[in-house]
Formats: structure tokens, sequence, C-alpha cells
């Protein structure tokens, strides 16, 4: 039987009420010896997701890992979307196995789980494969995330898809929140974020907004 085509939204696209955010480890110490992605791309794209989530009202967890002893403050790019956010601070790599996240987890309720942090192949794929094996989806932000290699942190998104995440994209995520430049709600907030975050899209905004007064949509 030939599929009848609905204008509708497929069921495996993200919205902004049903699911949480957690960013995990974006620290000093982790990011020093990260080298899959270089830092100041890895700031901007940890950024755009932070100020996605902040604009649309995704409840986000921003968790540390050994703060005040080894791994050093969070990226301020990631904390500023969320002024008086407690960090929940950790002793375990996986982020799953941590009490006060899961406990979050659960008040929140939300079935599917996004996750971007440092690093790929142990503090993403730990609490991907935690969350999958009890029953929720995962998407990882993969040019959000990073590891010592770049041999690193692709074993480890493949380990993940393998294992049924979503891999997707710190632009994507904004974008697919949006997702219909005619809410115009959020139409600003969304193309500010790309301006300030969104690299060379950012760039053709702003100039076409002061060349041509042009408006998505």
């Amino acid at each position: 039987m030939t599929p009848i085509a609905k204008p509708t939204a497929g069921s495996t696209l993200l919205t902004p009420n049903d699911h949480t955010l957690v960013m995990i480890d974006f620290q000093s110490q982790m990011a020093f010896a990260t080298h899959s992605i270089d830092a100041i791309t890895l700031r901007s794209n940890a950024g755009l997701v932070a100020s996605a989530a902040a604009g649309f009202k995704v409840p986000t967890i921003l968790t540390t890992v050994a703060e005040k002893s080894f791994s050093g403050p969070m990226f301020e790019e990631v904390t500023a979307p969320f002024p008086g956010e407690a960090l929940l601070d950790r002793t375990s790599m996986n982020t799953w196995e941590d009490v006060a996240v899961i406990e979050r987890i659960n008040a929140i309720g939300r079935p599917r789980i996004v996750l971007a942090g440092l690093w790929t192949s142990v503090c993403i794929v730990g609490p991907a494969l935690s969350a999958l094996d009890q029953g929720f989806e995962v998407y990882v932000i993969a040019d959000a995330s990073g590891d010592i290699s770049t041999e690193a942190h692709n074993r480890a998104m493949e380990r993940m898809v393998q294992a049924g995440a979503r891999p997707i994209t710190a632009l994507q995520y904004l974008l697919e929140l949006q997702r219909d430049w005619a809410r115009t709600d959020t139409y600003d907030m969304t193309t500010g974020i790309a301006k300030k975050f969104g690299g060379g899209y950012g760039l053709g905004i702003t100039y076409a907004k002061s060349m041509f007064n042009a408006h998505e949509g």
C-alpha cells in the first residue's frame, strides 16, 4: 500500500517538551586533553546548545566531576544561560550512576535524554548506554562533545549509535526546536542564538538582515 503523506512532524524529531538535556563535564581539565574538536568550536557549540535549551525552556541538568579538587569550573558559555542553576558535582565517571542526577531525571519525568559533554568515550557513553538500557530514548550532540582523539570520539559515537542512540549536531538541535519560522514567539531568539554561535550560518543571517532586511519564513 502506498503511504499517504501528511503535513506533520516525524515522531523522532525533538520538541522542547519531550526531553531532558544533560550537559556533562564542560570543564577546563577535561578540555585540556580534548583533541577531536578545537576548543573554540567546542565552546561555541556548547554555548549554542545551552542557549537553545534555556530559550526553549528545556529542563537542563548541568553536572561536573570533581569541580573543586581537580577538573575546575564549567564553561561560562554553558552556565550563563542558566543563572542560579546548581551544578551537580559527581565522583562517578558515569553520570547515570549518580543518585542526585537520577533523582533530577525522575523528577523531570521525560522519556528522552539529550547528552553533550566531555569525554565522549567515557562520560557520554556511560549515561547513553545506561539510559538506553532503562528504556529511555537517547540523542547525542556529536559536535558539542569531544574526546582525547578523533578515533576515540568516532568509536564512541559508533558504539552509541549501534546501541540505539541518535546522533545530532548543535545547530540541528536549535533548529529542530524551532522547526517553523512562522513560530514568531521564538523567531528572534532562535536567530539571535544562531548569530552569536552559529558560525557561517549566523554570519549569513546577519548579512541578509543588514543588507536586504531579509526574514526567514
